[in-house]
């Protein structure tokens, strides 16, 4: 089963593209994974959100109860209201002129070094300019995350860890703030 086209060429840090990793999901499961597969950290933490992803799908295709009545003016209100674009956030580059990406974009990257971590799904995030620094490369970030329930209270080290080396490997910004927001628990 293919996914969307949006996903094709986006590599994982392992250099792994998402689309490899969902074409593989059953044979891993049946037990035929290569030795990247096994050990992959990137390789597996994508793979466990694939797995969820497709199991709610699958939930969903098979409910049978009736939408509400304004379900749809919802879900396009929702719709229009993503893909305005927002703030945009300057990046360096070596090149003259000015160079910047979208908050969205920046928020995407650092969602996915959160779900990294076992145990942590990340959920909204936002990105906003540090007024109270110069550096116009510093950004204070807000990230809320739902947490399973045996999750280790030590790991949001990890999560605050990953989160903040995604923004200056991936992006080229710099934490002024982190605020990391547990806001629900799931069972694992």
């Amino acid at each position: 089963m293919a996914m969307n086209h949006a996903t094709r060429d986006y590599l994982l840090p392992c250099g792994r593209d998402v689309e490899q990793v969902w074409d593989r999901l059953d044979e891993v499961d049946a037990g035929r994974a290569d030795a990247h597969e096994l050990d992959c950290p990137h390789c597996r933490a994508t793979r466990e959100s694939l797995l969820v992803l497709r199991g709610l799908t699958r939930e969903l295709a098979e409910d049978d109860a009736e939408p509400s009545p304004d379900l749809t003016g919802r879900i396009m209100s929702a719709i229009r209201a993503e893909v305005r674009r927002r703030d945009l956030v300057p990046l360096a580059s070596p090149e003259p002129g000015e160079v910047q990406v979208s908050d969205q974009a920046v928020a995407a990257v650092l969602r996915f070094a959160a779900d990294s971590v076992d145990g942590v799904r990340a959920r909204r995030c936002r990105v906003l300019p540090a007024p109270d620094i110069t550096d116009p490369l510093a950004v204070n970030v807000e990230l809320n995350l739902a947490i399973a329930h045996d999750f280790d209270g030590d790991s949001l080290d990890v999560v605050r860890e990953r989160v903040t080396a995604a923004a200056g490997a991936r992006v080229g910004l710099r934490l002024a703030r982190l605020d990391l927001v547990v806001e629900d628990l799931y069972d694992a």
